[in-house]
């Protein structure tokens, strides 16, 4: 192909500043943004990157620190029990020589096992789990896969909202509400249909005990489990649901294999966090559980958990051992708490993480 004459190469030349000044919306692209004049007359920024890179990492150890600095005081301050008991505070049983009558717990002899605080936390929270996952996955499963649209959002605000309710109104609700029905309608029921297990006895008329402390806390983290199964469930790309539908498979087929196999590892993890939350709560619990420092077979009688039994004699402690005793209580409680929240989190992380770049 020729070049082109002279004359053409020349007026060219000169049209190009005209074109530069007029309207055309690719030389005012070129034309220095506000953004970029700002930029460019505020000078060096260095100084300013570094003071936010150092306040952003403060931040972020402050709340290491604040974790360190519990768990170190929690220590600090039971280390009397620790070297009077040892690992054995935690599965001991103790024998009044003079009354020869077995016991747990006696601040008045300087005498402390966690056992039955241990036993009582773990009844509850297997209790409370038994009673919310169904529910809270079904729950799950309805908002997600069934539910009109027009109605998702209302009874999932719902259903959240019942996270947001105190604990100390449970406690009430449980006193007035739920204890008078378990001891007038349903532990008469249970006494009848499995009193042969042993499970289930008539030795407690008054209504509270493991049951009454289980079912309150099944509906209490009946909202936590609920919503992040919600979360894992969404993180499952469409595709899936698509490809067993095309296989043929039932609408219920398709949740079962398509969604619920998918997206078993977040739903572990959200009970596991319902869990954490079963083990740490206190005021409901204690309201309802009956505060008895024994162990028994049956799921109606009292028991005690950790955090009640600490919320019921701190303030009152008979002396620096029972103080202590109580102390490292707690410090069991938190180191179980945080561990069975980081390994939640892990679960849950594995699915919510890692779907959305599947599925791309």
């Amino acid at each position: 192909m020729s070049a082109a004459p002279p004359e053409i190469r020349v007026n060219t030349e000169m049209a190009a500043p005209q074109q530069a000044g007029s309207g055309d919306p690719a030389a005012k692209s070129a034309e220095p943004s506000e953004v970029r004049k700002y930029l460019l007359s505020r000078g060096n920024s260095a100084f300013g990157d570094r003071a936010f890179h150092v306040l952003m990492v403060l931040c972020s150890l402050t709340i290491f620190g604040i974790v360190a600095l519990i768990v170190w005081q929690l220590v600090l301050r039971s280390q009397m029990s620790w070297h009077a008991f040892g690992l054995k505070f935690f599965f001991q049983r103790f024998t009044d020589p003079d009354t020869h009558r077995s016991s747990f717990w006696d601040p008045i002899g300087q005498q402390f096992s966690a056992l039955p605080f241990i036993f009582g936390t773990l009844v509850s929270s297997f209790l409370a789990l038994l009673l919310a996952v169904p529910l809270a996955v079904g729950t799950a499963v309805f908002l997600t896969e069934m539910c009109p649209k027009i109605l998702r959002g209302p009874l999932a605000f719902l259903t959240e909202l019942l996270a947001a309710i105190p604990s100390v109104i449970y406690g009430l609700w449980a006193v007035f509400i739920l204890i008078p029905q378990l001891r007038e309608h349903v532990n008469p029921f249970l006494i009848s249909k499995f009193g042969w297990s042993g499970l289930f006895d008539d030795t407690n008329p008054t209504g509270l005990g493991f049951v009454a402390s289980g079912i309150i806390l099944a509906i209490m983290i009946l909202p936590i489990i609920s919503s992040l199964t919600r979360e894992v469930m969404t993180a499952v790309p469409h595709s899936q649901r698509e490809a067993v539908l095309a296989l043929g498979a039932t609408r219920w087929e398709m949740i079962r294999m398509g969604v619920l196999r998918n997206a078993r590892i977040g739903i572990v993890g959200a009970v596991i966090l319902g869990l954490g939350r079963a083990l740490g709560e206190t005021m409901a619990v204690t309201m309802v559980i009956g505060n008895s420092a024994e162990i028994h077979k049956s799921l109606l009688s009292n028991g005690a958990s950790m955090a009640s039994v600490i919320a019921n004699e701190f303030a009152e402690a008979v002396g620096d051992m029972h103080l202590s005793a109580l102390i490292e209580i707690g410090l069991a409680l938190f180191l179980v708490t945080i561990v069975v929240n980081a390994l939640a989190r892990v679960l849950v992380w594995a699915v919510t993480g890692g779907a959305p770049r599947q599925a791309h």
